[in-house]
């Protein structure tokens, strides 16, 4: 009896040792990293001094690049964006296809949403280089989305240009998922101008001329 006492005394202490002293003190850490995280704001501009996006640099600084780490996807997601970030990726990315069907009303209107949120500031509204940071003339390099070239750029290059970043414009792969950036570009299709009756016509005469050609040189 006296020893159950004695360790109900005991146990008693303990716990009023272990809760006493308030928040500041909470005792032993189990996981400092997770309660002391060293949490990092998508736009805030890092010290360099304390903060790498170099792999070689990790160990000395802390490392962050603000991308997702390589292979892994929301439950929810597409398959993750497979080719590298270099110029053999950039060239094998045109035969990437979008996966996703045409947008519908609903898709179409969370796309707009999507772009002007995200695009729309430096591309403007209509895709044509003239958002807010573009006409202020303190970021340069904005390209007209609805020029010739970008018209003819594939979706796959597209997609590989907002998931790694092309020049001025960095990675939106952490703050748009897969199906995001899918949307994204085809509403950038519904921006740009369609091919001219010209162009249609010479696209269609194409083949057959092609054909033409080939069954001569049969005979």
């Amino acid at each position: 009896m006296k020893r159950t006492k004695f360790f109900t005394v005991i146990a008693t202490a303990v716990v009023l040792v272990s809760c006493g002293g308030g928040n500041d003190k909470p005792g032993k850490i189990y996981m400092p990293d997770m309660t002391y995280s060293r949490a990092v704001e998508t736009y805030a501009l890092l010290d360099s001094t304390k903060y790498t996006n170099d792999p070689a640099q990790i160990g000395e600084k802390i490392f962050y690049n603000s991308k997702p780490v390589i292979g892994t996807m929301s439950t929810s997601d597409l398959p993750p964006y497979t080719l590298s970030d270099d110029s053999a990726g950039y060239a094998q990315s045109a035969m990437v296809k979008n996966p996703l069907p045409p947008l519908d009303g609903k898709d179409s209107a969370e796309a707009s949403r999507l772009f002007n949120i995200n695009c729309a500031i430096c591309h403007g509204a209509e895709g044509k280089a003239n958002g807010p940071l573009a006409t202020s003339g303190k970021v340069g390099g904005i390209v007209n989305l609805t020029l010739d070239q970008y018209v003819k750029l594939a979706d796959g290059t597209m997609y590989h240009s907002i998931n790694y970043g092309k020049n001025n414009m960095g990675s939106y792969a952490s703050q748009l998922s897969s199906k995001q950036r899918w949307q994204i570009i085809q509403y950038v299709r519904m921006l740009q101008p369609k091919a001219t009756a010209t162009e249609a016509a010479a696209t269609t005469t194409a083949p057959a001329a092609d054909s033409s050609a080939a069954a001569k040189k049969t005979k």
